[in-house]
């Protein structure tokens, strides 16, 4: 049985209920978060002046903004503990009709605690919406990790933009620009996000140019089919700033993939090159059968034959002599995106190779 007397009563304090009500109207943050969060601010300065406070109580009434602080003591016969316990002498004389085993609760307010408590209240509610505020802005940029954002470019320093996304700032360090690429101030460009992170001074948005994904998404807001889900872009391989290539396949026996995402006269293909800067773009067709996807990978070049081994995940390709350094490509290049597109290590030889 818990048994409760008051030996004095703090003054109501209204103005910080109608406060609190006025924060959680503007704000949308719940008056009684904010009200546990004062309590317990209010606990942890009480610790010092008790010396322990798993026996102290610190209560807000929810109506009046009265504090009042309360110390609870097991009632035993002799006490071992003074701060936690009380005889039952004492007991019987402060809380009549009481016995061994029941807890009483002593109200233990300090006199100058309207003013502790006015203070901690002030410091729980303004450090409350600074972490309401930056944790909505959070979720907003939450939403677009793994997606595409638009921003404006400030100022380049030290090798890095700074670029605003409205809200915030963020880094476009030098390790995710493409080298060919050169921003003005004031100008508008796209940036895939590739993290948001929580942290004490707010949203920290992790944005590149170079990630793959950049080229998937730019394609999935031209292209109507991939929006559809009729077209889906199976993988990206890319060397940001020189070329890339991505494979896709249709749902639909009656829409061509690779024709959907270029476009009539090129015009979507185009609008993802332009918004790249220059950079190329191979669309090949996905097929579920690796000897064939390796064949489309190797576009432009015409290839012979190919032999794939799944097991080891490698394939041997023959192409026409005079089609060699197409296949490879400049400096490997064509024969390396192929590879990362299908995730086969791919050899190339001539017609006439092959049979050396």
């Amino acid at each position: 049985m818990e048994k409760m007397k008051k030996t004095a009563v703090e003054k109501g304090n209204p103005e910080l209920i109608e406060a609190l009500n006025a924060i959680e109207k503007e704000k949308d943050i719940s008056k009684e978060i904010l009200l546990e969060a004062i309590e317990n601010s209010l606990l942890a300065a009480c610790k010092n002046q008790f010396g322990k406070s798993e026996n102290i109580r610190v209560n807000l009434d929810r109506e009046t903004g009265e504090f009042h602080v309360y110390q609870d003591k097991l009632v035993t016969e002799e006490p071992e503990d003074e701060m936690l316990h009380m005889s039952l002498t004492e007991a019987q004389v402060k809380f009549p009709g009481s016995a061994v085993g029941d807890t009483v609760s002593l109200e233990v307010t300090p006199k100058n605690f309207g003013r502790i408590a006015a203070q901690k209240a002030k410091q729980v509610v303004v450090q409350k919406i600074r972490e309401e505020e930056r944790k909505v802005l959070y979720d907003q940029y939450y939403t677009k990790e793994r997606d595409i954002i638009t921003g404006t470019v400030q100022r380049y320093s030290n090798g890095n933009y700074t670029v605003n996304l409205g809200k915030l700032d963020a880094m476009l360090t030098s390790q995710e620009q493409v080298p060919t690429e050169h921003f003005a101030p004031h100008e508008r460009i796209r940036l895939y996000v590739t993290e948001v992170r929580d942290t004490t001074r707010g949203p920290r948005v992790i944005i590149s140019r170079t990630h793959p994904e950049l080229v998937k998404r730019l394609f999935e807001y031209e292209v109507a089919e991939i929006q559809s889900g009729v077209v889906e872009i199976k993988n990206v391989s890319r060397e940001a700033g020189s070329r890339s290539k991505i494979a896709v396949y249709s749902n639909n026996p009656d829409v061509d993939a690779v024709g959907s995402c270029v476009g009539v006269n090129g015009v979507r293909v185009n609008a993802v090159v332009e918004e790249l800067r220059g950079e190329k773009i191979d669309i090949v067709e996905w097929d579920e059968d690796p000897a064939v996807f390796i064949e489309h990978a190797l576009s432009p070049s015409r290839v012979l034959s190919v032999t794939v081994d799944e097991e080891e995940k490698s394939a041997q390709v023959i192409v026409p002599d005079f089609q060699l350094s197409l296949a490879i490509g400049k400096e490997g290049q064509n024969a390396r995106l192929a590879a990362r597109l299908t995730g086969y290590k791919i050899d190339i030889k001539s017609e006439t190779q092959s049979f050396e």
